[in-house]
């Protein structure tokens, strides 16, 4: 795919809440909902942009930004990336969500 200035890989719309650029319209209502669940106590420790390095046998293989990181009220850690029906079947991403699996065993939610 050729892809034009100004244009992402899927052609998502870049928006800003807060003060915080996100790739797309859905991850920054994503980050409103958390945001709305984190003031009413159903989850804590909300991060944007957590970083997995993915290192096999002392070389590094790429790095993993998931879209959000937080604590449900059991205290599991949960770790999100927004999809669109084109992103989730991405081969990069995938590849890269079996990596995370097996380097940190974080199981990563799809939010579509």
């Amino acid at each position: 795919m050729v892809r034009r200035k100004g244009y992402s890989k899927y052609r998502a719309k870049k928006v800003k809440i807060d003060g915080i650029i996100f790739d797309s319209k859905k991850e920054g209502i994503r980050y409103l909902s958390l945001l709305a669940k984190e003031k009413l106590n159903e989850i804590s420790n909300l991060e944007l942009q957590v970083k997995y390095p993915c290192i096999v046998n002392d070389q590094k293989i790429c790095t993993y930004i998931a879209d959000f990181r937080y604590t449900d009220n059991n205290g599991n850690c949960i770790v999100e990336d927004v999809k669109s029906k084109f992103t989730q079947k991405d081969r990069v991403y995938r590849l890269k969500k079996k990596l995370i699996k097996a380097l940190y065993d974080v199981a990563i939610s799809e939010v579509l």
